[in-house]
C-alpha cells in the first residue's frame, strides 16, 4: 500500500474496513469476490467469505477464471457462515444465500444478484467474474480505498 492510500476506518474497530461475502456454497461467487477484494485493495480491506451450506471444495472453473486475470484462489476453502463473521464485518454482501444469512441491526448489507457459476463452463463464468470485479471496484470506492493497479 502506498502512502497516499489510506482506507476509511472501520465502523466497528476504527481500523481498516472489513467485508464479508456470503453465498450458499462459498465455492464460486463469494470466493471470486473475496479474491478480487484482497488483490485490488492491496491488503487495505479485511476480507472474509463464507457459505450457508459450504461445498467440499472451490469451484474449479471459478479458480480457472480467476487465474486468467492473475488471481490465485486455489488455496481457499469453503467455510461455514458464522454469526461472528457477520458481526466482525462492516459490510456484508450476499449472493443468493436468501434468508439463511444472519441479520444484525445497524450492519450494512448489500445483495449482489449474480448468476451462480456452479456447473457452468469457463465461457459462462468469465462474464460473472468480470461483473464481480466491477462491483468490487465500486465497493472499494464506497470504502474510500484506492485500488492497486496490479490486479
Amino acid at each position: 500500500m502506498n502512502d497516499q492510500t489510506s482506507p476509511a476506518p472501520s465502523a466497528t474497530t476504527g481500523s481498516a474496513p472489513s467485508a464479508l461475502f456470503v453465498c450458499v456454497h462459498n465455492a464460486g461467487r463469494s470466493q471470486m469476490a473475496a479474491g478480487f477484494l484482497r488483490a485490488l485493495s492491496g491488503g487495505a480491506v479485511e476480507v472474509r467469505s463464507a457459505g450457508s451450506m459450504p461445498a467440499d471444495q472451490i469451484n474449479p472453473t471459478a479458480v480457472e477464471a480467476m487465474l486468467e486475470v492473475g488471481i490465485d484462489i486455489r488455496a481457499e476453502r469453503p467455510k461455514v457462515l458464522a454469526p461472528e463473521a457477520v458481526q466482525a464485518s462492516d459490510v456484508v454482501i450476499t449472493m443468493g444465500c436468501g434468508d439463511v444469512c444472519p441479520y444484525f441491526p445497524g450492519k450494512r448489507y448489500e445483495d449482489w444478484a449474480l448468476e451462480d457459476p456452479a456447473g457452468q463452463g469457463i465461457e459462462a463464468v468469465r462474464p460473472i467474474r468480470d461483473e464481480i470485479r466491477r462491483r468490487v471496484l465500486g465497493l472499494l470506492a464506497e470504502l474510500g480505498v484506492e485500488p492497486v493497479p496490479a490486479a
